[in-house]
Formats: C-alpha cells, sequence, structure tokens
C-alpha cells in the first residue's frame, strides 16, 4: 500500500507541474551585451502601452518572464531600464513558452529570431516595413520635396512601395492564417479595389473605389475577441474610419457606432474599451454639433446600465449622464432655452431695486417677489427677437479673447446688414459690474441688443453650457439652434450654408 500511494502520490505531483507548465507562460531573451540590469515587459491595450512583468535580475543578457496563468493573445513589447522599446513580439496559445534572440544595437531587430516559425515569419514582416522606410528615407535625401517634379517623383515613390507592402501583407496573412499575428497584421491592411471600373469620360470611378473602400474596411476583424485591442494598429485602424470614412454627421457617425458595438459582447474589454473611447472622444470634439454623439452614448449606454464596469469610479457614470442632460436642450437642431434677461438701458432701475447688492440666493429671490410686477415688464426674453437669424452672444467685457471677437463682430454685423441679411444680435454680458458694461457699450458703439441677466433669473453660464467666453449661438427664425461655439469670421459662411437649406 505505502509502494502504490507512494506511486500516486509522485504521479499526482507530475500531473501538477505538467498542469501548471500549460497553464503559465515563460518568455526567455537572450539578448546578447545587454547594458540593463532589469527590463520590462508590457504590451498593447486600445491606444495604452501597459506593463505585464518585470525581470529584476539580468545575467550575462538573459531576461526571463514567467507566470503561472497564461499570458492574453496580443502584442508584446521588450522594454528596456530607460523605458525604451527594443522589439515588439506576438504571444498567442502557441507561443506561451516563447525563446527570443538577439543583440543589443544596431543590429537588433536585423539579428531578431525565435523559436517560433510563425514568430520568424512576423519578425520578417517587421524587418521589411523598416527597409521600405529606409528605401524611401534614402530617395527622399537625393531629391528635392519642395519642387513640384520631385515632389511627385517621391508621392509616386511611396505609392510604389505602399503597393508592394499590401501584395506582402495579403501574402503573410494567407500564408500564416489561421493565427493571431495573421489577425493582427490584417487589421493594418486596407482593402483597396484593384480593378476600378472607368467612367463614361475615361476618369475612374471614384464613389466605387470609396464604397469598396467602406465595405470592406472591416473585413475578418473579431469585434467579439478582446485580442483584437491589444495590438497598436486597432486603435489607428478605429481612428481613420471614423475621421476619414464615416461621413462627417453626427447622426452618420452614432449610427457607425451602435452598428459597431452591435459586433461587441457586452461587458467584454473591447466593448468597454469602445464605449469608454468614443464617449470621451465625442464629448471633447472639437467639430460642431458632436456633442449630439456624447448625449447618445450617455443615453443609450450609459443611462441603460450598458456600461456599468467602464470605470472603477461610478461616480463618473453620473457625471456623464449630467453632463449631456445638461448639453441635450442646447444641441444643434433643439429650440434654444428661453431667456428672461435685463436690457442695458434698466440696468439703473434693477441696481436701485438692490440686486447689485444682494450676495445670497434667499436675498435675491426675496427682491424678486417683491418687486416682480416691475421686473416682468422688464424682461427682454429671447423670443422676443424678431429676425431670420439670432445670433446669441455670451461674453464677458474683461475676456481677452473677448476684446478681440467683439469689435470683430461689431464689424461683421454692420456687413451682413448691409448685404441685406436680416440678422440681430443678442447681446448678454454673463457677469453683474454694469458699470463696466455701460462703458463698453458706449466706447465701442454696440448697436445691438445688448442685455445681461440683471436678477440672477437664468444662470445663463449652466444653461447656455458658457464655460468660456465668448461663445456664440446663432439662431433660426423659430430660434432652433442652427450652429454653435464658432469665430466670428465663420458667420457669414455659415449664413450662406442656411440661406441654400430647403
Amino acid at each position: 500500500m505505502k509502494k502504490k500511494y507512494f506511486l500516486y502520490s509522485l504521479l499526482f505531483v507530475l500531473f501538477a507541474l505538467s498542469s501548471n507548465a500549460q497553464n503559465g507562460y515563460k518568455i526567455s531573451i537572450a539578448l546578447k551585451n545587454c547594458p540593463d540590469t532589469l527590463a520590462y515587459l508590457t504590451y498593447y491595450q486600445f491606444d495604452k502601452n501597459l506593463i505585464k512583468d518585470t525581470c529584476t535580475s539580468i545575467k550575462n543578457g538573459k531576461i526571463i518572464f514567467e507566470g503561472k496563468s497564461k499570458l492574453p493573445k496580443g502584442i508584446y513589447t521588450l522594454v528596456s531600464q530607460q523605458k525604451s522599446i527594443y522589439f515588439d513580439f506576438f504571444v498567442d496559445e502557441s507561443t506561451q513558452n516563447l525563446e527570443l534572440e538577439t543583440e543589443f544595437g544596431e543590429n537588433l531587430v536585423k539579428k531578431l529570431t525565435s523559436n517560433s516559425k510563425t514568430q520568424n515569419n512576423f519578425f520578417d514582416y517587421i524587418r521589411f516595413i523598416g527597409q521600405q522606410g529606409t528605401e524611401l528615407q534614402d530617395f527622399k535625401t537625393k531629391l528635392n520635396p519642395k519642387t513640384k517634379k520631385d515632389s511627385l517623383l517621391i508621392l509616386n515613390k511611396q505609392k510604389e512601395l505602399e503597393k508592394i507592402l499590401l501584395e506582402v501583407e495579403e501574402k503573410f496573412i494567407n500564408v500564416n492564417k489561421p493565427s493571431y499575428i495573421a489577425d493582427v497584421v490584417n487589421l493594418k491592411t486596407d482593402r483597396i479595389l484593384k480593378d476600378v471600373p472607368r467612367l463614361p469620360n475615361g476618369k475612374k470611378d471614384s464613389i466605387a473605389e470609396f464604397n469598396y473602400y467602406k465595405k470592406h474596411f472591416w473585413d475578418n476583424v473579431d469585434f467579439k475577441d478582446d485580442a483584437t485591442v491589444r495590438n497598436p494598429f486597432f486603435n489607428i485602424k478605429i481612428k481613420k474610419y471614423f475621421d476619414q470614412v464615416v461621413y462627417v454627421h453626427p447622426d452618420s457617425v452614432t449610427v457607425e457606432i451602435d452598428k459597431m458595438l452591435d459586433k461587441t459582447i457586452p461587458g467584454s474589454l473591447i466593448n468597454k474599451i469602445l464605449i469608454g473611447y468614443f464617449t470621451y472622444n465625442y464629448e471633447t470634439s472639437k467639430i460642431m454639433g458632436y456633442d449630439k454623439i456624447f448625449i447618445h452614448m450617455a443615453e443609450k449606454y450609459f443611462k441603460t446600465g450598458k456600461a456599468n464596469g467602464i470605470y472603477n469610479d461610478e461616480t463618473i457614470i453620473s457625471k456623464i449622464i449630467k453632463r449631456a442632460e445638461k448639453l441635450k436642450p442646447i444641441a444643434l437642431g433643439s429650440k434654444a432655452p428661453e431667456l428672461y434677461l435685463i436690457n442695458a438701458k434698466d440696468i439703473d432701475q434693477v441696481n436701485k431695486m438692490g440686486f447689485d447688492k444682494a450676495n445670497t440666493s434667499e436675498e435675491l429671490t426675496s427682491l424678486y417677489y417683491k418687486n416682480q410686477e416691475t421686473i416682468t415688464k422688464l424682461f427682454y426674453k429671447l423670443s422676443d427677437v424678431n429676425a431670420k437669424y439670432t445670433l446669441l452672444a455670451f461674453w464677458d467685457v474683461d475676456c481677452g479673447h473677448c476684446q478681440k471677437e467683439i469689435p470683430k463682430l461689431v464689424e461683421e454685423y454692420h456687413k451682413l446688414l448691409k448685404k441685406g441679411i436680416d440678422i440681430k444680435v443678442l447681446s448678454v454680458y454673463t457677469l453683474f459690474e454694469t458699470d463696466k458694461y455701460l462703458k463698453y457699450i458706449a466706447e465701442h458703439n454696440l448697436d445691438w441688443i445688448n442685455t445681461y441677466d440683471g436678477i440672477h433669473f437664468n444662470n445663463v453660464v449652466e444653461k447656455y453650457d458658457v464655460y468660456s467666453t465668448p461663445v456664440f449661438y446663432l439662431l433660426d427664425k423659430n430660434k432652433i439652434i442652427k450652429a454653435k461655439r464658432f469665430g466670428v469670421d465663420q458667420l457669414e459662411k455659415l449664413i450662406e450654408v442656411f440661406d441654400k437649406e430647403k
């Protein structure tokens, strides 16, 4: 019995060791002439490069990273002690026990080899890209890119190299599929229509070419595999698609976002990363009207709980929802929220009521009800403006940018009036130093509708999201927001565009 017990114990230990080896990873790197005493193993995740492991005892250039659990599929990087990148390699199911060898210096990538055939194919691909870059750079140094002739030669050379690269990438994908690294190179590869049809005039059918490009942009990309985000190409491809391929309109963008997220598994890494990326990207976008996309993200994904788990701090979700609720009433296409303002000519009358001296909300409320009948008669409302176009201008006398833009707006306003354009400016001073305001109006001859929130009734800063000044909104005759947050120099062009609308 004792012998049997010993035999069973030995088998159990051997099985445990075998199981551990299968479940763990070991990356062994022989880096000849390595100058470091420690190195990092990092991996790509969308637009970030994160540390996975650290080797703190490099001996004779031998660097070992190992762990008890398998590494997730992805592109990994050997990073030096000084945080500079040595080289990239991939890890998948077949390369959890990986041996790499090269030497420090200018031959680092040139001599890079491994115990994996597919890994070596990937290194050959990397070396080919490097050779192409060197060839193009050498070609450029022999020419003068400032001349039209040479710049055309450089462009043709670049197209020639891109065509060769495309052929190499297609061959790489076919030779190495099905494998993770083939999927990665597929992400980097553009689908181009090779036999572009000709129009009756002999020119290439650019529309057919573009439609093919868009239709096949995401061919063979697996949105259900989290490994799709663990490389440096997915982020670039997402950005390229939404910046260059999708029609520049918030409604078109939201349709494409929803279609893409529908391809992912709810709660997966790729799902969370994309929701977070789209939400942040369109909240901070400088493109007019793109805050509508942010509002859509908040309503469809954050309000419904589909974005739960994206952020460690759950209060961020409530902040996103509140931000969207604040922006929704002032999105393009919405009717501008009503304003109850005080005309500059009535400032003295309001100050006599004591509003300029009130310091608390209680004092303001008391003054309002005490003088409600008079105040109601003084109110100048946004809806009182009768014009084809209303320019709503929020600004501050002491704002440096306002001091440049407001005089430009006066000039532009008079120019538009001379052209017969039916436009009125409702100027809203965002602060309450009325002496300064009246002085500026007089000195700069602001002959439009000058107002301010004299009794603190509107909180215009919050209502119209005036976090900096000046802020301009262009409204149509029905007070629908047609444009916002634009420069004075864009005003005439915007009106020309809207005049052409049916």
